[in-house]
């Protein structure tokens, strides 16, 4: 009993570090977005601003799971807290300095920490759960996650409520101390040894070995590349130029489509049928994928017909949000389960090395498709992204 007390203090420790980081992230997110098209940037140019954030995104998943099974997740959650301060006090000099090479230099220290910490709090989930207790793991991934996403959509709102309320630095140094005071108390609170592998594995084996984790690393690239091609700059743009909505509303409303789809995140073992005792695997993964395909295409030819706007994005965009939140939580828990458990950090992070270049595709696409051609061409280019996901997620062994 006084085990699984310690595994699940140490649970509630790792959660409330990741959320207070994905509050600060999602908030410095939209606070740049909106800023610097206020300061009259173009999308792609936008876009551009977090090109860095996402491509270290990918060298630390690489990289920091390798680190965190030689030194310790605390380490590595640490160091993701302590480098979000400093990407922060960068963003603190004066505007004439906010050029986009110092703006992308901050953003990529952000991305280093980003996944640092998202790889130390996933990862140490499989180390606090007991073995062969699918149903509990599940749960606890699903919990994580989705919490995560609601309150970076809670971020979201933060974001665009300080921008008004106290300006672009006021904001960011109100950020800044919080993060770093989070950071003194995961000092003391966090476990020595989380997570800290037997045998330390090689630098050569920085590179999954399980085809399973390489599967669905393929998939979760498409998955959420098709997801950043059209949310992270082409949607609030076209809500600021086209609907004239302010970045109050953009903001709340960006916030409220994060925080639904975190709580159906949460929700994704009720709604996969865990209460009746149904594991998901990957032929769940596969019909989920399916189903969600078919709704970038729907909002496309919504809007090509002619249709009002912002009805159809509202709608629209609730029902992606529902259907990608499950499709996220079980490649969540699949990736997890997945894992080997004495080196569970390589294979997480090998996976969320993955994500990030998805969500490096989808920026990159986002800004330069929308300037192109715009908010419908992104819809297309998400749902061919999609298809690919279909495709690579049929793939998976259909038994763990």
């Amino acid at each position: 009993m006084n085990t699984v007390s310690q595994q699940l203090s140490q649970y509630k420790v790792v959660t409330l570090n990741y959320w207070a980081f994905t509050l600060s992230d999602g908030a410095l997110r939209l606070l740049v977005v909106l800023y610097f098209y206020q300061l009259g940037y173009s999308p792609l140019s936008i876009a551009m601003l977090f090109v860095l954030y996402e491509f270290f995104g990918v060298l630390t998943n690489l990289f920091g799971g390798w680190l965190g099974a030689r030194w310790g997740l605390n380490r590595t959650m640490n160091a993701g807290l302590a480098l979000q301060v400093l990407a922060l006090s960068m963003l603190l000099v004066p505007p004439s300095w906010l050029n986009v090479g110092w703006v992308m230099a901050a953003q990529a220290l952000s991305g280093i920490a980003k996944d640092l910490n998202k790889m130390s709090a996933k990862s140490a989930i499989k180390t606090l759960v007991p073995e062969n207790q699918e149903g509990t793991l599940f749960r606890w991934v699903a919990f994580l996650t989705g919490s995560k996403n609601t309150l970076k959509g809670v971020g979201f709102f933060l974001g665009g409520a300080l921008l008004s309320a106290f300006g672009f630095r006021g904001a960011i140094a109100l950020m800044a101390t919080s993060i770093a005071a989070i950071l003194l108390s995961s000092l003391w609170l966090l476990r020595k040894d989380l997570g800290r592998a037997k045998r330390k594995p090689k630098f050569s084996e920085i590179f999954s070995r399980s085809r399973s984790v390489n599967i669905l690393s393929a998939a979760r690239l498409f998955l959420f590349g098709s997801r950043d091609v059209w949310f992270v700059v082409a949607l609030p743009v076209f809500l600021a130029q086209s609907l004239g909505w302010s970045h109050t509303q953009v903001g709340g409303f960006l916030a409220l489509w994060v925080i639904g789809y975190g709580g159906v995140q949460a929700l994704a073992p009720r709604i996969t049928g865990l209460a009746s005792g149904v594991i998901p695997d990957s032929v769940s993964a596969f019909r989920w994928a399916v189903g969600l395909a078919s709704v970038p295409v729907l909002i496309a030819i919504a809007l090509d017909a002619g249709l009002d706007a912002q009805t159809v994005l509202l709608v629209g965009l609730g029902v992606f949000a529902c259907v990608f939140a499950v499709n996220s939580a079980l490649h969540s828990y699949l990736i997890v389960s997945f894992a080997r458990n004495d080196e569970v950090s390589v294979d997480v992070g090998f996976y969320y090395m993955a994500n990030a270049m998805g969500r490096l595709l989808g920026t990159v696409l986002s800004g330069w498709v929308f300037q192109q051609a715009g908010l419908i061409a992104c819809l297309w280019v998400s749902a061919c992204l999609l298809v690919l996901t279909v495709m690579v997620t049929a793939a998976l062994p259909k038994k763990q």
